[in-house]
């Protein structure tokens, strides 16, 4: 019976503090301590790659957006590094090339993100190499933001805010996601964040680090950056959009294959080496907890049940549990409660996080990887 209050204990309070304290804790630290990015009108040259496969419907538009930056023609670069795309990208990218000197198309066979990402870095020598997802959109003035961080010699990585555009049905990622973006400031303001986005970051080409094809940039980079005594900060101004997946059940698949991907970095001890003590604290609490809740509302769920009828406090986090349980359904029912989707959005993350884990035990990361349904 102690073991099962003792775990009762600790998973509730893994929880609380993943999922709500450690925000609080973030951002009073940020508050007390703060160490500013010293931004300046810098301008190096840039090379921004955008790894593409099967893109047709919005490569276009991706490219032409890059070439209506703020930033001057003759400092910028754009790479598309085609993944082995069979659907007319690489024509409709090499047109373009026709037209326009900065637009270069780098083929390749099918090997994954990172690869491609990774060979288009050795193909160029750019002093800043900056990347962006297909299906993004950048403000105007997104890439002198990002890389007016490189004026202080300590940032090695920055990554910008991704906005989501509004979905059209049921997913409530948007919620979550200005959330996350809270939290992210505020680790920026302490020191360096804990993971970016693939919408829009960027490296200084002197700190990039060429990650095996399972390890994504979005996770792998800003971690190792801080390992290494370097920054990795978040900039609010530099602005992408993206188009969430129309409805949470569609952008489920997708979330699976990113946990598998993130155990891989929890399993094997990598977010856990180095940094410094706050960083240590960063990346437990918002990355191993967070990425362990599904595990954490097992064990609490069941030892809730176990203890029931041991004291009150067991009951009423009981009831909680199953209060919440029953607005999740509700989401999933498309029911008109207050508060429905976001429960059943929130749990589909949480039985993610275990998909994703039960994929990576029985199958490893997967190289390559798939479109979100309706996020073109």
């Amino acid at each position: 019976m102690v073991v099962l209050q003792v775990l009762f204990w600790v998973s509730l309070a893994g929880l609380l503090w993943t999922q709500a304290l450690y925000s609080l804790f973030a951002a009073v630290v940020a508050r007390l301590r703060p160490r500013p990015v010293r931004k300046g009108d810098v301008i190096p040259t840039v090379t921004v790659i955008v790894a593409a496969h099967d893109e047709r419907g919005v490569i276009e538009r991706r490219v032409e957006n890059l070439l209506a930056l703020d930033y001057p023609p003759e400092l910028l670069e754009i790479i598309v590094a085609s993944d082995g795309s069979t659907d007319g990208t690489d024509a409709l990218v090499a047109a373009l090339a026709e037209r326009h000197p900065q637009v270069r198309l780098l083929p390749g066979a099918r090997a994954g993100k990172v690869a491609a990402q990774n060979r288009a870095v050795r193909a160029t020598t750019a002093e800043v190499i900056a990347f962006s997802d297909a299906n993004a959109r950048w403000e105007s003035d997104a890439l002198r933001q990002l890389v007016a961080n490189f004026a202080d010699p300590d940032v090695a990585y920055v990554c910008g805010r991704l906005a989501l555009e509004r979905a059209d049905g049921s997913n409530r990622e948007g919620v979550y996601w200005r959330f996350e973006l809270w939290q992210r400031a505020s680790e920026s303001a302490m020191g360096s964040i804990t993971a970016g986005n693939g919408g829009i970051y960027a490296v200084r080409r002197s700190d990039y680090i060429e990650t095996a094809a399972r390890i994504g940039h979005d996770l792998g980079l800003p971690y190792r950056m801080a390992q290494r005594g370097r920054r990795a900060v978040y900039d609010p101004q530099a602005v992408a959009w993206e188009k969430p997946a129309r409805d949470s059940e569609d952008e489920f698949d997708r979330k699976i294959r990113m946990h598998a991907q993130i155990w891989r970095h929890v399993l094997s001890g990598d977010l856990l080496r180095g940094g410094g003590p706050l960083y240590l604290v960063e990346i437990v609490s918002h990355r191993v907890l967070r990425y362990a809740s599904g595990i954490l509302h097992i064990v609490l769920l069941a030892c809730s049940i176990a203890l029931v009828g041991d004291g009150l406090v067991y009951a009423i986090v009981l009831g909680a549990q199953l209060a919440w349980l029953l607005l999740a359904l509700a989401g999933r029912l498309r029911l008109p409660v207050p508060g429905a989707g976001l429960a059943y959005y929130y749990l589909l993350v949480i039985v993610a996080t275990l998909a994703g884990l039960a994929r990576y035990a029985r199958a490893g990361v997967p190289v390559i990887w798939e479109k979100a349904e309706g996020t073109r």
